[in-house]
């Protein structure tokens, strides 16, 4: 990135939450390198990760899932509930696949293999600073098995003890306990939501469909409460799985 560009886009402020002290300086002194990226804290548990987001606002913080004291899973879904605004990269070796599922559900925006290339894992860190969401291949298949029972999202009915991972627990279950059923998306919200799965920002799928990039907001508030989501990278698991069905 030129000096010119720099100037046209804000430093991203980074943490990086990762026990092994060698992982963790090595990607610091990648980013380091960069610059449009600052490295504002470094955390060795999920205890710490909490903290230096409280007090640091990062706008990313790179994931480590499985961390002493407190891991991953159980700080991403703090931060998140903190600073929502905070975006989540899980950096993951795939050793323990029901903890990266779990992570989906806590509502990490991005996933990685830690052997990623630098520059994927850079343009992933660029992306989620832009409102993108990143999933690679390898990740995808391991979380796509959870999501088959969900191949016809519109026409299932959800039992309060089949909540899928992309459900809130306030919004996977009436007060009553009955049977929560999905609602039916429009051609316009199927639409936007084959485009999250591409990993379109907003104002990228505003662009595609000739719409205020505020408008596609709402679109995107309306789908997530329809489908039960949390998160936009839930919504693109959801497609995916809805189109490896057809």
């Amino acid at each position: 990135m030129t000096e010119d560009e720099r100037n046209h886009h804000a430093v991203i402020r980074i943490v990086i939450a990762e026990d092994q002290a060698q992982v963790r300086r090595g990607v610091a002194h990648l980013l380091s390198l960069e610059p449009d990226m600052e490295v504002a804290g470094q955390a060795c548990n999920g205890v710490e990760a909490i903290e230096l987001a409280r007090v640091l606002h990062p706008d990313v913080i790179l994931m480590d899932l499985h961390m002493p004291v407190k891991g991953g899973v159980a700080a991403t879904r703090e931060i998140i509930q903190l600073l929502p605004a905070t975006q989540i990269l899980v950096l993951t070796t795939l050793n323990d696949d029901e903890t990266v599922f779990e992570a989906v559900r806590a509502g990490a925006h991005a996933y990685l293999l830690k052997d990623a290339a630098e520059d994927e894992l850079l343009e992933t860190i660029r992306a989620l600073k832009r409102g993108e969401s990143r999933l690679t291949p390898q990740i995808a298949r391991k979380v796509m098995d959870q999501f088959r029972r969900l191949a016809a999202v519109s026409q299932v009915a959800i039992k309060g003890d089949e909540i899928p991972m992309a459900a809130s627990a306030d919004k996977s279950v009436s007060s009553h306990g009955g049977e929560l059923h999905t609602e039916i998306l429009n051609d316009k919200e199927e639409k936007i939501l084959q485009l999250i799965s591409e990993g379109l920002s907003n104002r990228q799928i505003a662009d595609a469909m000739f719409l205020a990039e505020g408008t596609i907001k709402n679109y995107v508030s309306r789908i997530m409460d329809k489908l039960h989501a949390n998160t936009r990278i839930a919504l693109a698991l959801i497609s995916k799985g809805q189109a490896r069905q057809k």
